[in-house]
């Protein structure tokens, strides 16, 4: 039976302009750069030359580290550049780019597994990792990471088709034009964790959706059971849908795993599938390009490194009246200063927003009226929090819990005096974690500096 999480909002789902429109092939772009940072992890390795010839899937980045993901070629052609570039989080990144022959080439290494039923978790696991499969809602944690640290742990498997935030419908398309492959991945899913049946949970805005898949499973007697939940913002956080479906609580500071669940995003799932039954790694996403600033949203499947400009192009560009363009959904996306950054492996949506949707003010304030804390789907004291943060007291900012605040953006969403609690937030979990590295080599540099005066 479905249980309810505490807080949340009711957004308007804002999913009209696009959750009818099939999904569309982007025109191939002229160049993709390929960040070595995908993931939730140690950057990859670049493992290719300027002046190398790449075919589709070839690995262009090695995963150095357990807590890693290879990055692979999206398009075919000429390596132009290996060199930092602008990633969408901002920052320079080592990159690969390549320019495109145009002819899809896939590379020759590619290649089903030839008896799928013969494999060990534990190898699945590690075919997982080699096709570099992240949770692409947007987390992008290592999906193979998460298996190993699951396995003789996990009774409840959820794949996340949930979508909450408003304006994306990228997986939404994804159930309805290839619900073969998402129980092909959930089939792959129940083995791998020794279930009997996985739990699909999809909103009540997409009842077409959970109508297909209840049919297909049907058809194919997949171990698979559609949850149907009410339309509730953040119902798709890992946390909260666990509450959701078994009615247990994930502890502060832990992971799923804890309560004995694993949560996966729909496109992860299709992802697992396509890697084993036709040996193709994390090569394309489809993207949501919509908002008030799009003259024509679309769904678009696009090759990882596409920048984002050429989204926009595809959609008629941008009005002129546009003031802001997110990656990712309006409550946890990142806003972007240069359209020539690379969508991502997490990337389900691009999102333009015209002049009359701004809402900030010059002097943002706190009424204490409260609301932050009623919606906080966490348990959390957002107010607080914001003040500690502001006048620098970390030690509180610490002991209030901010490092457990998932930065869903319900409290920013509600709040009258219009903070910017998220950025407060995230702000203050950096500063909480350099001051814990600056401890940590302090007190190594001192216990250095006295094992030295000992040998004097």
């Amino acid at each position: 039976m479905a249980q309810a999480f505490f807080g949340g909002i009711h957004p308007n789902d804002q999913k009209a302009a696009t959750n009818k429109k099939p999904i569309e092939t982007l025109p191939p772009p002229a160049r993709v750069v390929i960040p070595m940072s995908l993931h939730i992890g140690a950057p990859c390795t670049p493992c290719v030359s300027v002046g190398d010839y790449v075919t589709v899937g070839q690995k262009v980045g090695d995963a150095p580290a357990f807590v890693s993901a290879p990055v692979h070629a999206s398009i075919s052609g000429k390596v132009v550049a290996v060199e930092p570039r602008l990633h969408f989080s901002g920052v320079p990144v080592m990159s690969v780019v390549i320019e495109n022959d145009f002819n899809e080439t896939l590379c020759e290494s590619l290649a089903p597994v030839s008896d799928p039923d013969s494999l060990t978790p534990e190898q699945l696991s590690a075919l997982i990792k080699e096709a570099g499969i992240v949770g692409m809602g947007g987390a992008t944690f290592p999906t193979h990471v998460k298996i190993s640290s699951g396995l003789g742990k996990v009774d409840t498997v959820i794949v996340n088709a949930s979508e909450c935030e408003p304006y994306i419908t990228s997986d939404h398309r994804i159930l309805l034009e290839e619900p073969e492959a998402v129980l092909g991945g959930v089939k792959l899913l129940a083995r791998i964790f020794g279930v009997d049946r996985v739990h699909i949970v999809i909103e009540q805005n997409k009842a077409n959706a959970a109508g297909m898949l209840k049919l297909k499973i049907d058809e194919e007697k997949a171990p698979a059971v559609v949850d149907v939940l009410p339309t509730r913002y953040p119902q798709g956080a890992e946390k909260q849908l666990c509450q959701s479906i078994t009615g247990r609580q994930v502890p502060p500071g832990a992971l799923p795993a804890a309560i004995g669940c694993a949560v996966f995003n729909v496109v992860t799932t299709i992802a697992i599938y396509n890697a084993v039954y036709h040996g193709r790694p994390v090569t394309h996403r489809v993207v949501t390009v919509s908002g008030s600033g799009v003259n024509e949203p679309k769904n678009l499947l696009c090759p990882i490194g596409t920048p984002i400009s050429d989204l926009l192009d595809a959609c008629g560009g941008v009005k002129q009246e546009t003031f802001k363009i997110l990656m990712g959904g309006p409550m946890m996306g990142h806003s972007q200063f240069d359209m020539s950054a690379p969508i991502g492996k997490g990337t389900n949506a691009i999102l333009a927003f015209a002049d009359k949707e701004e809402r900030t003010v010059e002097h943002p304030a706190c009424i204490r009226c409260g609301k932050c804390i009623s919606v906080c789907p966490m348990h959390l004291q957002p107010v607080f929090m914001y003040q500690y943060e502001a006048a620098g007291m970390l030690p509180e900012l610490e002991e209030a819990h901010v490092l457990d605040c998932i930065e869903c953006g319900a409290c920013t969403y509600i709040c009258p005096g219009r903070l910017h609690l998220v950025q407060a937030f995230r702000a203050g979990k950096q500063k909480i974690n350099n001051a814990k590295a600056a401890a940590k080599a302090a007190a190594e540099a001192a216990k250095a500096a006295e094992e030295k005066k000992k040998e004097g």
